[in-house]
């Protein structure tokens, strides 16, 4: 521990340095703009800038990479609640509280309650990987494939309590997104399903572009056709008050944690991501609050949960990655990368052997979740001013973002078209009421189920029964298996008791 204890300080003097704290303020910079923008991902953001990190010292090009994607992260809660287009994958459960707080003027509350809860999260999750990091990873290796698939079936559950205004669509909705999650290549034959001869459709269709036409069409279309067409929309600024709405946060302690330690969980889990912690983190919350009718219709608490939770991921996909060299998602794989590319080998001797530079890095990053704290209220503060103008000039500038968003992904027209076809399919589901977050569950699971199921059955050579066998003798699986069937019973319950306990 004395050891730990003096490396976390030569970590913390490292950055007394003046280039490693401008590289943290501009990589935030960069970050809250990359995240902010629909279509422009953490991982993009971060991959990017890897290149930039050639010519500079391990430690300085970490801290701004790790900037990057702290602030990223966040900042994609901007553009879900100022404009129902979540800026990245991990805050498609923000727009669902967040867009309802800014069409009822209180936009700038969303904002700082994402803001705070980001930081929080953020924080705390750095914490976990600075001490916790060796036996955060030992529980990581204890998941196998079929504990990854069962994962993916509870992740599934959640829509039974996304679904509760009706079950029956909200099922109807899930089945669709399980079945756009297999459009592509079988992850283990190489074999090509409903791609319809369009290259672009033989790695799956993109979670980003589904996620930009499904929620940026449908309200582009229905703004410009509401009786508010040509009026702005009434807003709260972003201002002098936004440090008291802040501390807001504070009264609900027990979920912070709560969805930091879902946040931190779902992180270490190789494969799992941002947008799956989101769910859960929001799901449980749902299931906890004493008023689980408000969800949807502009709580404070759906915001929190989402946004404490996908940034908790942060620290906790550093933990595998630090400790095994296995990213934990998409973005700690780029900064593998990063880290391979100065001559530094992940993995458990990383610590004992380049301490100075690790704990550099992670000390960087608590830095890095308190600059994206003023960053991210400054431009906010400016970006709020975007639903003040007419939907007959705001709705165009948001279908220009959309396909500049899509088009930006692979420089690809067809993908555009893509996001188009899924934008309209957004706006049939809106228009018969049809929830839209369960095919984004869906597809978001999908993949990683299939995926997983067949690795579990290439492991007992095809035979079901020997994997079902496997299922319920491990203690792992009877705890996840447990969970599931909770999950539903409390989504079916619910149904029928109308959200009351």
């Amino acid at each position: 521990m004395e050891q730990v204890i003096a490396n976390i300080a030569q970590g913390a003097a490292a950055l007394a340095d003046p280039l490693i704290l401008t590289l943290i303020f501009a990589g935030t910079v960069f970050g809250v703009v990359i995240g902010a923008l629909p279509g422009l991902t953490s991982t993009m953001g971060v991959a990017l800038l890897v290149p930039v990190t050639f010519g500079m010292s391990p430690a300085a090009g970490l801290a701004l990479l790790g900037a990057i994607y702290c602030s990223s992260t966040y900042s994609g809660a901007i553009s879900a609640i100022l404009l129902n287009i979540p800026g990245t994958p991990a805050n498609c459960c923000t727009l669902l509280d967040g867009y309802p707080m800014t069409k009822k003027g209180e936009s700038g509350l969303a904002v700082a309650l994402a803001t705070s809860s980001s930081a929080v999260g953020g924080f705390l999750s750095v914490f976990a990987l600075l001490f916790l990091a060796p036996p955060l990873a030992e529980f990581a290796l204890k998941f196998g494939a079929q504990e990854y698939f069962l994962l993916a079936i509870f992740g599934v559950s959640v829509i039974a309590s996304l679904s509760e205004r009706n079950m029956l669509k909200g099922l109807w909705s899930g089945a669709f997104g399980l079945f756009l999650s297999v459009v592509g290549m079988h992850p283990i034959t190489g074999n090509l399903r409903f791609t319809c001869g369009i290259a672009e459709l033989y790695n799956g269709l993109s979670l980003v572009i589904a996620l930009i036409g499904l929620y940026s069409i449908p309200e582009v279309i229905e703004s410009l056709k509401s009786l508010s067409f040509g009026r702005p929309r009434q807003s709260s600024s972003v201002g002098g008050g936004a440090a008291r709405e802040m501390l807001r946060i504070f009264k609900y302690k027990m979920l912070l944690l709560r969805s930091t330690v879902i946040g931190i969980i779902v992180g270490i889990i190789p494969g799992a991501g941002s947008s799956i912690a989101s769910f859960v983190a929001y799901d449980d919350a749902k299931r906890a609050s004493k008023h689980p009718e408000a969800f949807g219709s502009g709580c404070c608490e759906g915001i929190i949960a989402s946004e404490t939770s996908n940034n908790a991921v942060v620290g906790g996909s550093l933990v595998p990655a630090l400790t095994l060299g296995i990213p934990g998602n998409a973005v700690s794989a780029v900064l593998l990368g990063g880290l391979m590319v100065h001559g530094l080998k992940p993995g458990p001797a990383l610590f004992a052997e380049n301490a100075s530079v690790v704990y550099t890095f992670i000390m960087s990053l608590f830095v890095s979740n308190l600059v994206f704290v003023p960053v991210g209220l400054f431009i906010a503060r400016y970006c709020v001013k975007l639903i003040e103008i007419p939907a007959s000039i705001l709705g165009p500038l948001v279908i220009g973002l959309a396909v500049i968003g899509s088009y930006a992904i692979n420089m690809s027209i067809v993908e555009v078209m893509i996001m188009l076809a899924v934008g309209s399919v957004g706006f049939l589901m809106k228009f018969f009421d049809v929830p839209r977050e369960p095919l984004v569950l869906g597809l978001v699971l999908g993949g990683m189920a299939e995926g997983e199921l067949a690795r579990a059955m290439a492991l007992v050579h095809g035979d079901v029964w020997r994997l079902l066998g496997r299922m319920f003798t491990s203690p792992l699986s009877l705890i996840i298996i447990a969970l599931t069937l909770f999950s539903l019973w409390k989504g079916v319950k619910n149904q029928f008791t109308g959200g009351k306990s």
